[in-house]
């Protein structure tokens, strides 16, 4: 694959993914929104539908990584290293893209927003928020959850047939559902560094009435720690598989 069918790819994928992602939480979390209040379940499955959809799209061209973690950690299993920055690069022009899509498809919601009675918290609809703020545990969480995104996903590479059939990235979809049902609840499951920190900036940089604070003091745990949890899942699939 050339540079540039991986970044064209990946910009593709992860704004589809962050178009998804980002447009689930948007329509559980505002006003006026026929989604409202459904709830931690729809939005899990928004996300994996989100995976779905972009990494199918992209996987003619770039094989659909989407996630820096992803590539991290196929990059230290392998030690294909060459093609890791078109991959990130791509990924957070994506996540950008699909963030500000996102947003013009609830404007109307968003401007809606300028009821200080009835305003809603913005942030989350963009990036992640811990329920509990505590840092190492966070980090943590980030990491475990991870690992048990990226170590199957790099072991499902060896049973020749779900990729033959079509099939690996829907069952890389339904994972990506199961964390989040099972491991999202401390801190929202980032386990991708360029699905927390392109939203994020783009939350800091729109007009979006009563948006609050983007909160850049946390940023670094979504960031690292999948980043973490990447690197271990590839040094782990690489000692055991």
């Amino acid at each position: 694959m050339s540079n540039a069918d991986v970044f064209i790819g990946e910009v593709i994928g992860t704004a589809i993914l962050i178009l998804f992602g980002a447009g689930v939480c948007a329509a559980v979390t505002l006003n006026f929104s026929k989604a409202k209040a459904s709830g931690w379940i729809v939005i899990a499955f928004g996300w994996g539908f989100a995976v779905l959809a972009g990494a199918y799209t992209a996987a003619p061209l770039s094989g659909g990584h989407l996630n820096p973690a992803v590539t991290l950690g196929i990059a230290v299993d392998t030690g294909a290293w060459g093609q890791v920055w078109v991959y990130v690069l791509g990924q957070l022009v994506g996540a950008v893209i699909g963030a500000v899509l996102a947003y013009l498809v609830y404007y109307a919601q968003f401007r809606a927003n300028r009821d200080e009675a009835t305003a809603q918290p913005t942030l989350g609809i963009f990036s992640t928020i811990p329920e509990i703020r505590h840092p190492v545990a966070n980090l943590v969480t980030e990491v475990i959850a991870t690992v048990a995104l990226v170590l199957p996903v790099l072991a499902f590479g060896l049973t020749e047939g779900l990729g033959q059939s079509g099939t690996l990235v829907l069952i890389v979809a339904l994972l990506v559902v199961g964390i989040g049902l099972s491991l999202g609840g401390p801190t929202g499951y980032a386990i991708n560094p360029a699905r927390d920190l392109g939203p994020r900036i783009v939350h800091a940089l729109l007009p979006i009435p009563n948006k609050g604070t983007s909160d850049w003091g946390y940023a670094w745990i979504p960031v690292v720690g999948p980043l973490l949890g990447g690197a271990l899942a590839g040094l782990l699939y690489n000692l055991a598989f």
